[in-house]
């Protein structure tokens, strides 16, 4: 049997980068009710987080305000779309930080609560346990968390009081994933020869 000469092109399958959602943030970082028993906790500042959360929604909208004249209505919406991107992806790095930080406050913890280790249970005199430590670092991530939660939230009003839609993360395509420069350049090189 002869094989026909004729080649289906074949379907090309397009691969998208997923971006950080509000509902992302919000699984990561803290809670008003979490970050105030942070902050009573550990003596930290107490974050008022209604107040960040209003600052930065009349910032993105006094934004809208002022470049109103300038834009078109969908070059608002592009613009604003990757402003509240910004906002939201940064809070939900914030907070996978947080989290990465607790697990390593929590081992710590642990570790040193264990009666067969060796190690000296508490730090030389004078300075806190390692474990204390990172507790102590795991807090600060924490408060930091629910700061730039509160202004992603802030942001993300702010885009649907000033589009008229809910704010959605811009997925874009991954140009050939696992596609190396060198690979590109060889298979340009042998389209050029022919």
């Amino acid at each position: 049997m002869a094989k026909s000469a004729t080649s289906r092109p074949s379907a090309r399958v397009v691969q998208l980068r997923k971006g950080a959602t509000l509902e992302m943030v919000r699984l990561t970082c803290p809670d008003a009710a979490q970050a105030m028993r942070i902050a009573e906790s550990f003596g930290t500042a107490v974050v008022d987080g209604d107040g960040v959360r209003d600052t930065h929604e009349r910032l993105i909208l006094e934004t809208v305000e002022a470049l109103s004249e300038g834009l078109a209505e969908r070059a608002m919406q592009i613009h604003l779309q990757r402003i509240v991107g910004a906002y939201v992806g940064s809070a939900h790095g914030a907070g996978q930080f947080y989290s990465r930080a607790v697990t390593e406050a929590r081992d710590a913890t642990a570790k040193a609560a264990s009666d067969a280790r060796d190690d000296d249970r508490d730090g030389i005199v004078g300075y806190d346990s390692s474990a204390q430590r990172k507790r102590e670092f795991a807090a600060d991530m924490g408060i930091q968390a629910f700061s730039l939660r509160m202004a992603a939230e802030g942001a993300v009003a702010a885009y649907e009081h000033a589009v008229g839609e809910s704010w959605k993360p811009f997925d874009r395509p991954v140009d050939n994933p696992g596609q190396t420069l060198d690979r590109k350049a060889a298979e340009a090189q042998m389209d050029a020869l022919g």
